[in-house]
Parts: C-alpha cells; structure tokens; sequence
C-alpha cells in the first residue's frame, strides 16, 4: 500500500501516513454485482457511479458502467425489434 499524497510505501494496518501525516481511506473495493444492476435499471446512476469511482473504486466502478452498456443493447435491441416490426407490417 502507497500513499495516495506522498507515494511513500506504507504498512497495511495504518490509518495514517508516516512520512507525511495524510489520512489513510481503506476502501473496500468488491466490485458486487448489484452495482451492475443499478447500472442497468438507473443508467444515469451508472455513468456517474463510474465517473466518480473509477480512481477510488474501478471494480465497482466497472460494475456501474458494465450496468450501463447492457442497458444500452436492450434499447438498441428494442428499436431495431421496432423497426423490423414495421417494415413487416407495411408489407
């Protein structure tokens, strides 16, 4: 583990930087899949939730944004399904 101000080597357990006195932020970073489920019902939330974490956070971060791409294939699945609907109607 580094220090995020100075970059100094620092033990695992501290809470504080040796060198330079600048609090140490243990984050969990799990990645958890519900990140990618929110992703996908609220995708605003993904894109910002992966702008926000993505220095802080990138497993979850990339959870939020893989949330987001797949909502993005079900709307352009969906608009090409209506599309090809239809043309097939009009025929």
């Amino acid at each position: 583990m580094f220090c995020q101000n100075c970059g100094k080597e620092l033990p695992d357990n501290c809470i504080a930087c040796q060198n330079c006195g600048a609090q140490i932020n243990n984050v969990v970073d799990t990645g958890n899949v519900g990140w990618a489920f929110l992703g996908c019902c609220v995708p605003v939330a993904g894109l910002v939730l992966y702008f926000v974490w993505k220095d802080q956070k990138p497993n979850t971060a990339k959870k939020c944004i893989i949330g987001f791409f797949i909502y993005l294939v079900f709307c352009i699945l969906y608009v090409i399904m209506i599309v090809l609907l239809s043309l097939m109607l009009e025929v």
